[in-house]
């Protein structure tokens, strides 16, 4: 990501229809699985402009959230938003003593990690450090065939389906309590899109991570809304969606 990448997504986390409707559907999945408690431990692996450490203060009670990312210009604005327990590191190499936290998550973070199993190796990470009955989130972007402008400007590496991230989970060791695919709604919007434009010869060029003119102000609420009903359906137990432009799995380290 270019710096100037950072600098929309620390403006732009708060109220862009994306990052409001997906902190929704998030709380849809994580709230049955994380329930109140007094104090728990939160690892964000891979925090960005540090949008989700404030978010993820709703499962902390008086617990601490601690934050890494291998970009300074990320965790420069986490500070700005006056987080402190922060680490220049990379999920696969998780700074951090074995069994320390009680929630880890990651948001489509795996994607963007160079190498060939690294994706892999960050999950083993996140199993080390989560405590045995420690809760994981990862959300990953969905389908190979999908890939775009945006991938290319943002770095990704790869894409799943859900199977896939189901499977390599699993295959870590993790028990996998929720798994569903998110964004649904919109799916034939974006894959028309971007499949229009490579069959006409043409990429999208750049990070959709970008402000709305003014004037379209009425799409970022309407678009908002989907995710909304999404989050709604989604907050019913086990309830599934089959297809979509992101992957979700919702794990957990088993006690024995």
């Amino acid at each position: 990501m270019k710096k100037e990448d950072y600098v929309f997504l620390y403006e732009l986390e708060e109220d862009l229809w994306w990052f409001a409707g997906m902190r929704e559907i998030t709380a849809a999945l994580l709230d049955e699985a994380c329930k109140p408690m007094p104090d728990r431990k939160i690892l964000d692996a891979g925090c960005g402009t540090g949008g989700m450490i404030s978010w993820l203060e709703r499962y902390a009670g008086k617990g601490k959230i601690f934050g890494i990312d291998t970009v300074k210009d990320a965790l420069v604005f986490c500070r700005k938003r006056q987080h402190e327990l922060l680490a220049q590191a990379s999920a696969t190499h998780l700074p951090f003593a074995s069994s320390a936290f009680d929630l880890v998550t990651s948001f489509d973070v795996l994607v963007q990690i160079p190498g060939e199993h690294s994706d892999i190796d960050a999950m083993r990470e996140m199993y080390r450090v989560a405590r045995p009955g420690g809760i994981v989130f990862v959300r990953v972007a969905a389908y190979k065939w999908m890939r775009s402008g945006h991938d290319e400007a943002i770095g990704s590496q790869r894409r799943y389906t859900l199977s896939e991230l189901s499977e390599k989970m699993g295959d870590v060791g993790f028990e996998i309590l929720r798994a569903t695919y998110a964004n649904s709604f919109l799916l034939p919007v974006a894959a028309v899109r971007r499949l229009l434009l490579k069959r006409i010869g043409l990429s999208d060029k750049g990070s959709d991570v970008k402000p709305l003119p003014e004037n379209l102000d009425w799409l970022n609420r309407t678009l908002k809304s989907v995710l909304l009903k999404e989050a709604k359906i989604l907050s019913r137990s086990k309830a599934k969606l089959p297809v979509g432009l992101s992957a979700i799995c919702v794990a957990k380290k088993p006690i024995s």
